[in-house]
Parts: C-alpha cells; structure tokens; sequence
C-alpha cells in the first residue's frame, strides 16, 4: 500500500532512536499518521515543524499499518510563524484541536483547505491579534460544520425572527435573539457580531473571547467528551495570552 499527497503537518513526536511519528492532514486521506525514519537530522527537524506543507510518501504492508513516511518541504510558513508569539499559539492551538477532534483517516477536504487558508494567514506580519483570534474562531466553527455539528445561525429558535440574534442556546447551537431569550439570556452562550456580519467594522477582544467560548463549548460537548477527553492545552494557553 502507498500514496503521494500534499499535507499539512499538525504534530510530530518522538519515537525511538532518531525517528518520529508524524500526523499530517491530508485533503484525500484526512488525517493521517506514519513514521519518519531520521527526524532528528536538521534538516528534517526543520520540515516537520507543525504549520509546514509537505508533499509526503506513505507505505506499509498493509493499509492498516502504521506505516513510513518520507517527505519535502513545499511551503515553510513554520519559520515566519515562528517569529510571533500570538501567531505560535494560535497554530499550536489550531494543530492540537485537529488531532484531537479529526477522525484518522477519514477525509474532509473542507477542513483541509480551511486549515491551509488560515496558516497562510498567520504567516503574515499584518495580521493583528483580533484578526488571528477571529480567524481561529471561524476555523473551529467551520470545523464543527465539516464534523456534522454544525451551528444554526439563520433564525430564531424561539420567535423565527431574523434580526438582533445575539445569542445560541448551548443544547441546541441554534441562534436565539434578545426578544426570544427573555429571562433565560444568562444561561445562554452570546453570539459575537464578526460571525453573523461578513466585514465587521470593529471586533473586540471581549467577542473574539466570545467567540472561543461558543465554539469551545460544542466542540468539547460533540468532539470530546463523547470520547472522555477535554479541550487540548494548547487551546488554553492561546486563550490565556489573548486575555493578557
């Protein structure tokens, strides 16, 4: 069994003497693991630095193996990302979250393109912290969509009314405005103007931690405790340097 393919690499992590088990996300194949022999060499330590797109070689025996991984660099954005903090956390955050969350080898080319948009963005210097937090929130709500969760944002679930939505009901994920929440608006999860408006005139940092807390709540409600797991840490760490 084997594949050519380009990927995006999320993690690496050590394994053995000198080599690393890579998970690479994939537009045909999701998410995908393997390992690569060497990886502690320079060179390959600079490649698989996550946020990186490579056109990686996969093959085993057999499909269900493990299998080896051997790859070049076609697009080293690590190295910009690298040089700003805000930048660094917003990846490891992003990366951290699609292993967590992606089903291995099941492909969603959606969230393949998506991933490649945003890490193009983060690599460049103009981006402020609120444009990468509001980037990262669209990124995981789209995420949600492509898992099958997605967020009904269209209308009221209480009145049908299609102006002033202002929050989501955190059982349903579907949109609620302030005449719908009545009494019950503090028990609900507050929908921040940047994802309802296309160009938003100004996004503050209290939306975009909105936002976080929006999507963090489904994700954590459909991804992860299904499986017994919880936000990844680097998620917390994003959000805490944005609250800084």
């Amino acid at each position: 069994m084997d594949w050519t393919e380009q990927a995006i690499v999320l993690a690496a992590r050590k394994h053995g003497e000198g080599s690393a088990i890579v998970e690479l996300l994939t537009p045909h194949l999701g998410r995908h693991a393997g390992l690569v022999r060497g990886a502690s060499r320079p060179a390959m330590r600079g490649i698989l630095q996550p946020g990186n797109s490579v056109q990686a070689s996969w093959k085993a025996r057999l499909a269900e193996h493990l299998g080896t991984l051997t790859m070049e660099m076609t697009e080293a954005r690590a190295a910009l990302i690298m040089t700003r903090p805000e930048a660094l956390l917003a990846l490891s955050s992003l990366c951290a979250l699609a292993v967590a969350v992606l089903p291995e080898r099941e492909p969603h080319r959606d969230v393949y393109e998506a991933t490649g948009h945003v890490l193009d963005l983060l690599s460049h210097e103009e981006m402020t912290p609120i444009d990468i937090g509001q980037t990262l929130v669209r990124w995981e709500i789209g995420l949600l969509g492509s898992l099958g969760f997605g967020l009904d944002l269209s209308a009221c679930a209480v009145t049908g009314e299609v102006d002033n939505l202002i929050y989501v009901s955190p059982r349903s994920g579907r949109a609620v405005s302030q005449e719908g929440a009545g009494e019950y608006a503090a028990r609900l999860l507050v929908l921040p103007p940047f994802l309802m408006d296309g160009d938003p005139q100004e996004v503050t940092t209290e939306q975009v931690q909105d936002g976080f807390r929006l999507s963090g709540h489904f994700i954590e409600l459909m991804l992860l405790q299904p499986h017994q797991q919880s936000l990844p840490p680097a998620r917390e760490r994003y959000l805490q340097h944005l609250a800084d």
